[in-house]
């Protein structure tokens, strides 16, 4: 009997330290050593807490003071309570007018604190270290500290309205991620890097090994698997981008892995790997043919444990995309040309490959690095269940303003009709519909099948046409064809029924008139 009760207290305090605790002084020494290294930023010039905003626009200002020539910065708009969010540009004046454009963001989420200093950390290199210096002759780089400034004030993964900015990227219904979406766009980067940190004690990793396990890895990589994404341009990101960030970890004994989440399927616990949704960032971006990555850092609710090792593999990762960035450049620019002109179908179902896989964790009770079987859901392997073929063109009707306005957000080129004119078409009638009853990130989210039908429709003045032949095409496709998981009808961005015709049509045919 007291065998029992003192193996219920080890599993209750080992679970509780998995959800609650900090990182353990054991742990950190064996498997998470600290670095010793100088960084100046301004979380390292106390000793507890992080980067305030007002240290951050400081520290930014001062930077910005002493390297007027390399960089400015500018705000693109306001968080809910009205803090600024700053964006810095660096940008050296020379003779090269195609640079490569680098787009870094961090502090997305609000309690992933290491993310905002690690870009910190990467301007500071960048302007005082010469080792560096010659990247901006080929680099033009902008950078977002602190995204989501109200979560971070309060150590809070949400924006102040309580929703996710990273599920957020395409029914834009935050108003920072309306923001920084807009200055994604308007830039129009050609590599993208998404800072974030993830919690290496998870709720369900206390079910597995005999009293828990936490997760091994310094630093994951999720890019998108996302078949509407050209499979030559996610081919490029996974074998020259990631690649080369992950021998410089291996340089540096930093353990990674592409990144990797618990999720329940009949009762029982997989590992989804990879990414697919073009709600969060890794597959939004990459839909704009851009070579894209969300790097997650181990550690969310370990506190300022084994920070400078958080930063420095952050930093790491950074620099090995910008050195990468700057060794092809020309081959980049060519694989960019080359996804814009693929002209892939429309792919609105797919489903991920599943098998058996070891991945490298840390035993809580033996504190022994374990190499642990567990069942892998990838959607970097995803089979194609229904795709569509891709149009000339798509109509939406001159009213459905909430399209129109996120499409242009999106970076989505529109042509608006001058006058009336009648087009054959294919429109949509809605033949499945199903409705969420609990909201998801503040919608009710909707399923549907639809029936396509050719039609001869009369289209008015104002409407707007999105035609299929531009760079961010393959984004329109996959927030605008219904069927897609992500679409602006499972968002509620257009709210339909059963037997409804959507407000979007199909052009099949190639018109001279729209050239």
């Amino acid at each position: 009997m007291k065998r029992i009760a003192f193996l219920l207290f080890v599993f209750v305090a080992v679970t509780c330290k998995a959800q609650m605790s900090p990182q353990s002084k054991k742990v950190t020494e064996k498997f998470f050593p600290e670095l010793d290294i100088t960084i100046n930023t301004p979380a390292f010039q106390k000793k507890k807490g992080y980067t305030s905003y007002e240290e951050l626009l400081s520290f930014l200002s001062d930077k910005t003071n002493n390297h007027k020539e390399l960089m400015s910065m500018s705000f693109i708009g306001t968080s809910q309570k009205g803090k600024e969010i700053p964006m810095v540009h660096l940008n050296k004046k020379n003779d090269n007018t195609d640079k490569v454009k680098v787009w870094i963001q961090g502090g997305l989420h609000g309690n992933e604190m290491g993310s905002t200093e690690s870009v910190l950390y990467l301007i500071e290199q960048l302007l005082n270290n010469s080792e560096y210096a010659y990247l901006l002759d080929k680099l033009e780089i902008k950078l977002i500290p602190m995204a989501n400034i109200d979560g971070y004030e309060k150590e809070n993964r949400y924006a102040a309205n309580g929703l996710d900015l990273n599920r957020d990227q395409t029914k834009l219904n935050i108003k920072e991620s309306v923001f920084l979406k807009q200055a994604f766009s308007d830039f129009g980067a050609e590599v993208a890097l998404d800072l974030h940190e993830y919690k290496p004690y998870r709720k369900d990793f206390t079910a597995l090994s005999t009293y828990g396990i936490t997760s091994a890895y310094d630093a994951m990589f999720l890019y998108s698997g996302n078949l509407n994404v050209p499979e030559s341009l996610r081919k490029y990101t996974k074998d020259r981008f990631v690649t080369a960030a992950q021998k410089v970890l291996d340089d540096n004994e930093l353990l990674h892995h592409d990144y990797i989440s618990t999720t329940k399927h009949l009762g029982n616990i997989h590992f989804n790997q990879g990414s697919e949704s073009s709600r969060s960032s890794a597959t939004s971006y990459a839909l704009t043919n851009c070579v894209s990555t969300l790097v997650e850092i181990r550690g969310v609710g370990i506190g300022r444990t084994s920070f400078k090792r958080r930063i420095q593999s952050a930093f790491l990762i950074s620099l090995a995309y910008l050195k990468t960035a700057y060794d092809n450049s020309d081959e980049l620019k060519i694989e960019i040309e080359k996804a814009e002109k693929a002209q892939v179908n429309a792919v609105l179902n797919t489903k991920r490959k599943v098998y058996k896989d070891t991945i490298q964790t840390i035993d809580l009770d033996k504190n022994e690095a374990i190499n642990f079987e567990v069942t892998i859901r990838d959607a970097l392997q995803l089979q194609l269940l229904k795709e569509r073929p891709r149009p000339f063109a798509y109509f939406i009707l001159p009213e459905e303003k909430a399209i129109i306005d996120r499409l242009k957000i999106l970076g989505i080129d529109l042509l608006l009709l001058e006058e009336e004119k009648e087009f054959e078409v294919q429109s949509y009638t809605v033949t499945e519909y199903e409705k969420e009853t609990k909201k998801y990130e503040g919608v009710n989210r909707q399923t549907v099948n639809t029936k396509l039908k050719s039609i001869n429709k009369s289209f008015p003045k104002g409407t707007a046409v999105v035609k299929m032949n531009q760079s961010n095409a393959n984004m329109a496709m996959e927030v605008l064809e219904p069927e897609v998981k992500n679409s602006f009808i499972t968002f509620e961005v257009i709210k339909t029924e059963q037997g409804a015709e959507l407000p979007i049509y199909r052009l099949v045919k190639t018109d001279p008139s729209l050239r």
